[in-house]
């Protein structure tokens, strides 16, 4: 995902947390007051791709459909990728216990 994709994401979950209406303006607005550039095209375009859309559902997962789809499907290859990460971890640990059975070396 890329940096104008990302802030575009974060000023509309911002905007939502307020309860101010998401435009392409307010976005834009947000944006660059945080200082990132963005292309002029993607703030209109999200604020257009969320109009219809109902962001709390889009949060929790429930209506991941329509042209806020590629943005959640991201959002759940990270928490694979971190859910990878969490069972390769407890199996490095599961491995290391196995090995040290509790016996020292002058037992």
């Amino acid at each position: 995902m890329s940096a104008s994709e990302l802030a575009c994401v974060y000023s509309a979950l911002i905007l939502h947390d307020d309860g101010i209406p998401i435009t392409a303006d307010k976005m834009t607005k947000l944006i660059e007051t945080a200082g990132v550039s963005v292309e002029p095209f993607w703030p209109g375009l999200f604020a257009k791709a969320l109009e219809s859309q109902d962001i709390a559902s889009l949060i929790s997962g429930a209506g991941a459909v329509g042209a806020a789809a590629p943005v959640a499907a991201a959002g759940g290859a990270a928490e694979e990728k971190v859910e990878e990460k969490k069972e390769e971890k407890k199996e490095e640990e599961e491995e290391e216990s196995d090995e040290d059975m509790g016996f020292g070396l002058f037992d």
